[in-house]
C-alpha cells in the first residue's frame, strides 16, 4: 500500500512538474512570439512603404526660427503707360507715370539690418520697403545686386536688434534631405511649405553659369527672396523661381544656394560689386559613350577640356586640351555646372586644388584663379564681346554680342554706328556667345561674305554683309 501510495505521489509531482513547464515554456513563449511577429511585420510594412515614423523629424523649431526671419519687400515702382497716342502726337500730351506695385520676400541675415533677396524682386524700384513678422515697417535702400545669379542686398535702420537666419553650408546638402521653403506667396505672410532636395547644380542657363537647388517645397509668386531652410533651421538657398507653364507651382522649384549668396553678400559689403574668378576653360561632360571614343574608359566621370583661354590661370598652370578635369578642392566633376558651382564661391586670387587625367595618368596641381573677363572673338574685322545680365537689361534682348571695336580700317566711316552696337544674328542664326560664333565661322566658306543684323543705340536694325 505505501508503495503504491508513493508511486502516485511521484506521479502527480511530475504531472505538476511537466504542466507548469509546458505553461512557461510554451504558451508564454506563443504570445512572445506572436508579438514579436506583429511587431517586425509592422516594421517590414513601414519599410517597405517609406513611412517615416513623424517623430523622426520636427519642423516646428525650424519653422518658428525662419518665420521671424523672412520679411515681406514691397517694390514701388512707375511706368509710363500710353493712353491716347492721338493725343500724343498732335498735342504733345504726355501720361503721367502710374504706380505699380510688386512683391516679394526677403531673409534678414544680420541683427542691424541687412536683408537678401533677389534682384528680379527689387528691379526698376523707385521706392522699397520691408515689413516685418512683427508687421514693422521700413524704407529699405539698395546696397547692391548681382543680377547675373537674381541676388539683391538691402539694409532697413531697425528700432532694435532683429531676429536673423543663419547660413548653412549648402555644399553639404544631400539628395532626399528634408527642406522648408518659408515666404509670402500671394501677400500670404510667414507661408511655411515642406519638401525635399530634388537635384543639387541644376542648370537652368545655357551659358552654364548658374547652379540651382531643386526642391519640391511649394513656391508660389511672392516666395521669391524668400528662404530655404534645413531642418536645423539654417540657410541653405533663396528661394529665385519656378517652373511652370501656368506660372503656379507644379512640383518644380529652385533656389540660389546659400554657399553662392553668402560670397556674394561679403562682396558687395567689401567691394561694392562682386567679384568673379575664372579658371579659363570650356569643355563638355565626359560621358560613357565620350569616353570610349577617347579611349579613356576607365575614367568614370569628369570634365573634358576642349578649350582653354589664352594666357588664362589654367592654361598658366600646365593644363592642356584633352585633360579631365576630374576633381576641384576634393569634390567630383562632372560638368560644368559642377566646376561653376565651385568657382563661383572663389574670387580672383584664390586657390584651388585640382585633380585631373592626362594620358590615363592621375595628376594634381594647385591654380590661382584669375578675374573673370568678358569673352571677346574678332569676326571679319569687328571685335565682339559676350554680354553680362546688366547689358541683356538695358537693351532688353537675352542673346546677342556687342561690338567693342573696328579692327578693320574700312569700318572706320561707320564707326559712329557700329560701335556699341549689338550683333544679333549670323546668317540668319541667332547668337548668345562665342562658341557659336566659332562653329558657324568654321562652317562658312572664308570667301564669301556673311550676313549679320544688328541693332543700334537707338533700337534700329541694320543688315550688313561682312
Amino acid at each position: 500500500m505505501k508503495k503504491i501510495l508513493g508511486v502516485f505521489l511521484i506521479c502527480l509531482l511530475s504531472g505538476s512538474m511537466t504542466l507548469v513547464g509546458y505553461k512557461y515554456f510554451f504558451e508564454n513563449r506563443s504570445t512572445v512570439d506572436t508579438e514579436l511577429s506583429n511587431t517586425d511585420a509592422n516594421h517590414l510594412s513601414n519599410t517597405r512603404s517609406g513611412i517615416v515614423p513623424s517623430s523622426a523629424i520636427d519642423f516646428t523649431q525650424a519653422a518658428e526660427n525662419t518665420v521671424n526671419t523672412v520679411v515681406h519687400v514691397k517694390n514701388l515702382s512707375y511706368v509710363s503707360a500710353r493712353s491716347n497716342p492721338i493725343m500724343e502726337l498732335f498735342y504733345g500730351y504726355k501720361p503721367e507715370p502710374k504706380p505699380q506695385i510688386g512683391t516679394g520676400s526677403g531673409v534678414i541675415i544680420t541683427e542691424d539690418g541687412y536683408i537678401v533677396t533677389n534682384n528680379h524682386v527689387i528691379a526698376n524700384a523707385s521706392e522699397l520697403e520691408v515689413t516685418l513678422s512683427n508687421n514693422e515697417t521700413y524704407k529699405a535702400r539698395l546696397i547692391g545686386t548681382d543680377k547675373e545669379m537674381d541676388i539683391a542686398l538691402l539694409k532697413i535702420e531697425p528700432k532694435n536688434k532683429l531676429s536673423y537666419i543663419v547660413f548653412g553650408d549648402s555644399d553639404n546638402i544631400q539628395l532626399g534631405e528634408w527642406v522648408i521653403a518659408v515666404g509670402n506667396p500671394y501677400n500670404l505672410t510667414s507661408t511655411v511649405t515642406a519638401g525635399i532636395i530634388s537635384a543639387k547644380a541644376r542648370n537652368l542657363s545655357k551659358a552654364g553659369i548658374q547652379s540651382f537647388i531643386q526642391t519640391d517645397a511649394a513656391i508660389n509668386p511672392g516666395n521669391s527672396g524668400g528662404a530655404l531652410v534645413n531642418t536645423r533651421g539654417e540657410l541653405i538657398g533663396i528661394n529665385t523661381m519656378i517652373s511652370s507653364n501656368t506660372g503656379a507651382y507644379v512640383g518644380y522649384a529652385f533656389a540660389v544656394p546659400s554657399n553662392v549668396t553668402r560670397k556674394i553678400v561679403e562682396d558687395l559689403l567689401e567691394y561694392g560689386n562682386v567679384q568673379n574668378a575664372s579658371l579659363g576653360v570650356s569643355g563638355f561632360e565626359l560621358t560613357p559613350q565620350i569616353a570610349k571614343e577617347l579611349n579613356v574608359a576607365d575614367i568614370p566621370y569628369g570634365f573634358y577640356i576642349q578649350e582653354l583661354v589664352g594666357n588664362s590661370p589654367a592654361q598658366q598652370s600646365g593644363l592642356r586640351q584633352g585633360d579631365i578635369i576630374t576633381k576641384i578642392n576634393n569634390k567630383n566633376i562632372k560638368t560644368f555646372v559642377d566646376l561653376r558651382s565651385i568657382i563661383n564661391t572663389k574670387r580672383p586670387n584664390d586657390k584651388i586644388e585640382v585633380e585631373y587625367v592626362r594620358d590615363n595618368k592621375s595628376l594634381a596641381t594647385t591654380i590661382t584663379l584669375g578675374k573673370n573677363e568678358p569673352r571677346k572673338i574678332e569676326l571679319r574685322g569687328l571685335e565682339l564681346q559676350e554680354l553680362d545680365a546688366t547689358e541683356k537689361e538695358e537693351w532688353n534682348i537675352n542673346y546677342g554680342l556687342k561690338i567693342t571695336k573696328l579692327i578693320n580700317s574700312d569700318f572706320d566711316k561707320y564707326k559712329d554706328e557700329l560701335l556699341g552696337s549689338i550683333l544679333l544674328s549670323i546668317n540668319d542664326i541667332k547668337v548668345e556667345n562665342i562658341n557659336q560664333v566659332k562653329n558657324i565661322l568654321n562652317q562658312s566658306n572664308q570667301k564669301q561674305k556673311i550676313k549679320v543684323t544688328l541693332m543700334n543705340k537707338n533700337g534700329e536694325y541694320l543688315r550688313l554683309l561682312i
